[in-house]
């Protein structure tokens, strides 16, 4: 098969195609002919050598797919309720920038009815991420307000919509310039803030009254947890998701102390395939049925050739974009 390969870690341009052996699905696992690969912030910093890959998994970037099943485990298919020839998307620990991929069958979803294999690939990672930290471990509650850095990211744009169409009281999303803020809006968000003009913090507080947002999704770390926690309301949760702000973070523990802040986190790649199959339920239940009526819009933002995956990943360092990345095949 061919696939995208990481020659070194560096540059965009160490991504180059070349063939590997087909992957031969092992018990409980499905092989995917992929029409569609989703690329997301984790490739790039696997690609940098700054996210190893978890032990058995493909050195192969790629954390998303979408196409059709076209072998496995039949008894395993069977009992999940798929067969050879359905389309599915599914979550993976690697080996997805390929033309074929396994993957877990209780990590593969369906493809919603009226979605393309394109828009389908775009949905895995991002949504069992925000499923994962919005509602399992940031519990937020219809009427709660929600806060999400860097509105226009992947995470970004599914953490609005889904906070909305769960019955979210106030959405508030931080983007780097008005034009983001505009999409971060045109998306659902009843408010924005332009972090580069405004101080999220203080906005924030505005914006709910004083009272403070009740979860806050953070992918920036560093300096933002001292400001998260000032506007944070009282039993509110910031969960965190990434650091591309730093790992070290300073902030008043009193206000912690005193009004009650969980400051949490979790990465989702290394988790086990049980931890995932919940998620995969979960989203099967609740969310897919929101995204077939639309109320949930899949977002892409540009697709490349499957060759030109170091264009795609110069694309995502730049932070020009306003939702998902794609790769075709």
């Amino acid at each position: 098969m061919k696939a995208i390969e990481i020659t070194q870690y560096g540059a965009p341009e160490v991504l180059r195609a070349g063939e590997r052996p087909d992957p031969v699905p092992a018990a409980g696992e499905v092989l995917i002919r992929v029409s569609a690969s989703g690329v997301n912030r984790p490739d790039v910093l696997q690609r940098t050598g700054n996210y190893p890959v978890p032990p058995g998994a493909s050195d192969i970037p790629g954390l998303e797919v979408a196409g059709t099943i076209v072998g496995g485990d039949a008894q395993a298919m069977a009992a999940a309720g798929f067969k050879a020839g359905d389309r599915v998307c599914a979550l993976v620990a690697g080996g997805g920038y390929a033309e074929l991929c396994v993957a877990p069958v209780a990590q593969c979803l369906p493809v919603p009815q009226g979605l393309s294999d394109v828009e389908a690939a775009s949905l895995p990672e991002t949504f069992f991420t925000v499923w994962s930290n919005v509602f399992d471990r940031g519990r937020l509650q219809p009427g709660e307000s929600f806060m999400v850095q860097g509105g226009t990211s992947g995470i970004g744009v599914t953490a609005i919509q889904m906070a909305k169409a769960m019955g979210a009281g106030k959405v508030i999303a931080t983007a780097g310039s008005d034009e983001k803020c505009q999409a971060c809006l045109d998306l659902g968000a009843d408010h924005a803030i332009n972090y580069k003009a405004q101080d999220f913090s203080e906005e924030a507080k505005k914006l709910t009254d004083g009272k403070g947002v009740d979860v806050i999704l953070d992918m920036v770390a560093g300096a933002y947890v001292d400001r998260e926690v000032k506007c944070v309301a009282e039993d509110g949760r910031i969960v965190i998701i990434a650091v591309q702000g730093g790992t070290k973070s300073e902030f008043n523990a009193g206000l912690v102390l005193r009004r009650r802040i969980t400051v949490t986190g979790s990465t989702l790649r290394p988790r086990p395939i049980a931890f995932k199959a919940a998620i995969a339920a979960a989203l099967k239940k609740n969310v897919w049925p929101l995204v077939e009526a639309g109320k949930i819009k899949p977002v892409i933002h540009s697709t490349f050739p499957a060759a030109e995956a170091a264009k795609a990943h110069a694309l995502m360092e730049s932070n020009q974009h306003v939702g998902k990345i794609v790769l075709t095949w």
